[in-house]
């Protein structure tokens, strides 16, 4: 088989996803739904030739013990690409990932206006969360960009494996993968302070000694930026906290509530009229009600509410008013709306004009000027 030709009917389909598996014809992921390419169904041993053909000597070693490699690779003329070699039922199947040469802006993406002005925060610790293929990577990457394009930083990545490539604008811009340049994150975070970073970006969090030593990154001055598979601002709060043993909860609240500046979930919805998806994005920025909040585990559930009525002063919104905002602009259909709300018999209600007299959490979104408010001070 010709990888390369199925890898470019991918791309021409407009997939993010190639799924290969012996068997059945190659699989292609679009706009989040799965379909079949037209191409022949390769035997084992095809998949076997294109295994030979892709890894490098180091990748077929680490291959052969573990039973899956994860890396980055680029095929000239065509694209980059994110792949993860696996067995099943002792056959080798492959899933690549399609990773744009071009790290498109917070603009082009259609990100909220508040995302710039976190971009270029001076400290602190910045989640970028949601689900698998939420496009998270690709929002990091383009507040790296903005980062690069406005200001004079070191900027230091930690990747596995590196994705997006960037390269020096304004800012210096350090890329290192797991298992190529370093060992792991937490021992790449143990020596990222003799480097001499402004920003620190960590490709995922794994594990409690990786996020002490982000928050300690964060906490002594540093720009941190991370990602967690978490559904929104509340949950990603309490999966920090998670990380942790029970005696040192309420410390990592308290070093939470000093460091962190912001947690930006995102979902993707398929557009109405036309192909691709937009991003639904919830916004919580960290102000000192946010910052009590956190500390106190029982006024957790006012986080929410904080984030519904901080549009206009601070820019944060919540999912179910991104969501409205891109009904209003008719780029989503109800029914996509209803199925990705975070409350959706609230949110049918107010679209039918129907909320309590005491329910003002709307108003200064609905008065906003943009979908990420006015982007306030914080």
């Amino acid at each position: 088989m010709n990888i390369k030709n199925i890898l470019e009917a991918m791309i021409s389909r407009g997939g993010s996803d190639l799924h290969l598996k012996a068997g059945i014809a190659p699989v292609v992921r679009v706009d989040g739904k799965l379909d079949h390419l037209d191409f022949d169904r390769p035997s084992p041993k095809d998949m076997e030739a294109i295994s030979d053909q892709i890894l490098t000597p180091g990748q077929k070693e680490k291959f052969k013990k573990t039973r899956e490699v994860d890396f980055a690779f680029g095929v000239s003329g065509l694209a980059r690409f994110r792949a993860n070699f696996y067995v099943q039922r002792g056959s080798i199947a492959m899933v690549f990932r399609h990773v744009p040469v071009e790290i498109k802006s917070l603009d082009e993406l259609d990100l909220p206006e508040v995302l710039k002005k976190l971009s270029l925060k001076q400290r602190g610790l910045i989640f970028v969360t949601g689900t698998v293929g939420s496009g998270k990577s690709t929002t990091l990457a383009a507040m790296v960009r903005e980062i690069n394009e406005k200001t004079n930083k070191n900027v230091i990545t930690i990747e596995d494996p590196i994705e997006f490539l960037h390269h020096d604008i304004k800012s210096i811009i350090n890329q290192r993968e797991i298992g190529t340049d370093t060992s792991s994150f937490h021992e790449a975070l143990r020596h990222i302070l003799r480097q001499d970073p402004d920003v620190i970006l960590v490709g995922e969090i794994r594990d409690a000694l990786t996020m002490e030593i982000a928050l300690m990154a964060a906490d002594t001055g540093h720009l941190v930026f991370s990602t967690l598979h978490t559904i929104d601002a509340t949950q990603t709060i309490n999966r920090v906290i998670s990380f942790f043993p029970p005696h040192q909860h309420q410390e990592i609240r308290y070093l939470l509530s000093s460091t962190l500046r912001a947690v930006i979930a995102q979902r993707l919805i398929p557009l109405k009229e036309s192909r691709g998806r937009v991003p639904a994005v919830e916004v919580m920025i960290v102000t000192a009600a946010v910052r009590e909040y956190i500390v106190d585990p029982e006024k957790a559930p006012l986080i929410q509410q904080a984030i519904r009525e901080g549009v206009s002063s601070h820019g944060m919104q919540s999912f179910d008013q991104s969501l409205m905002q891109l009904l209003a602009d008719e780029r989503i259909s109800i029914e996509e709306a209803l199925k990705n709300s975070s409350n959706p018999h609230e949110f049918n209600l107010r679209l039918k004009g129907i909320k309590a007299s005491s329910d003002n959490t709307w108003d200064s979104f609905e008065n906003a000027e943009t979908s990420g408010g006015t982007g306030g001070d914080f």
